[in-house]
């Protein structure tokens, strides 16, 4: 995804400024009260590093609030000064957040990074960021947290080897909830206003109508083209679509027609997110309410 104009170069260098002050009231240290100090771009995977790291880590995410578009996130003097004491830095990759690389260029020490467009194998010139409705990426990506975790911390292998088979097992329910969907509406056409929930849709087996062009717009954005506008709003007026799939961390005058558009032509419409709900901690109950209103959706 592209990074929308790159705002958070905005505003850095003060923070890495200010992360000085508050680096040198604090000190750094890569654990605190003997636990292993992790960071994560992104509060889905700081939960799902949480999870696998029980009381031996102790967790940061920078990205957190779930009506922020991680796009335009601006880096802080707090998340500089994060860096700076971490033992283990989680950054998505694949220029879904930029700003860690800066971050981490500037913070002047060397945790281990563990970059998740990387353990996804991402290729191409543009890959689809949202690597976290990939349940195979997030297997991969909790067992080379862990894998992280026992080269810190030997002696708690066996507890970090436990949490990782129950949050494997965890998974199974949404893995059985896509597996309802493929089952009963594989091949049905669906449409997004982005790319967020693409993961889902392929392991789903829906088809995907949206123009390319669209849905690259939305993400980069930018105003899309007037072909890719009409060819989006003839899928919703004229029924092409079983379901619209609607990212609510990203609300522009374009995206909020097509919403508009799909409920007064009467096509379910089902919010996706990037970022964990409030008030829903973990990814897997998270997930598994929105594989549950797309199953839902789908049946209307």
């Amino acid at each position: 995804m592209t990074a929308r104009g790159r705002p958070w170069r905005r505003g850095l260098v003060a923070a890495l400024v200010l992360a000085g002050l508050l680096l040198g009231a604090c000190g750094s240290v890569a654990s605190t009260h003997g636990r292993i100090a992790v960071v994560a771009g992104e509060d889905v995977w700081g939960g799902i590093a949480a999870q696998l790291g029980g009381p031996e880590v102790r967790v940061t995410s920078i990205v957190t609030s779930p009506t922020a578009d991680p796009h335009q996130y601006t880096a802080s003097a707090a998340d500089a000064a994060a860096i700076h004491g971490a033992a283990l830095v989680i950054v998505n990759g694949a220029g879904y957040d930029g700003f860690m690389g800066q971050l981490l260029s500037a913070s002047g020490t060397s945790p281990r990074v563990l970059t998740v467009a990387s353990v996804a194998h991402a290729g191409g010139p543009d890959p689809n960021p949202h690597f976290w409705y990939d349940l195979a990426t997030v297997r991969a990506v909790a067992e080379a947290v862990t894998a992280a975790y026992v080269r810190l911390d030997a002696e708690a292998r066996p507890a970090f080897e436990r949490r990782l088979h129950a949050f494997e097992r965890s998974l199974d329910p949404i893995t059985r909830m896509i597996g309802a969907i493929a089952a009963r509406d594989g091949g049905q056409p669906v449409a997004y206003t982005e790319r967020v929930p693409g993961y889902l849709l392929e392991a789903a087996g829906l088809r995907v109508l949206t123009p390319q062009g669209f849905a690259r717009s939305i993400e980069a954005g930018v105003e899309p083209g007037l072909a890719d506008t009409v060819a989006m709003d003839r899928l919703l007026t004229s029924h092409a679509i079983s379901v619209l799939l609607y990212n609510v961390q990203t609300v522009t005058s374009v995206t909020t027609q097509i919403r508009q558009l799909a409920a007064s032509s009467g096509i379910p419409v089902v919010g996706i997110s990037e970022t964990l709900p409030a008030g829903d901690p973990t990814y897997q109950r998270w997930q598994l309410m929105q594989d549950t209103g797309l199953l839902r959706a789908l049946a209307r």
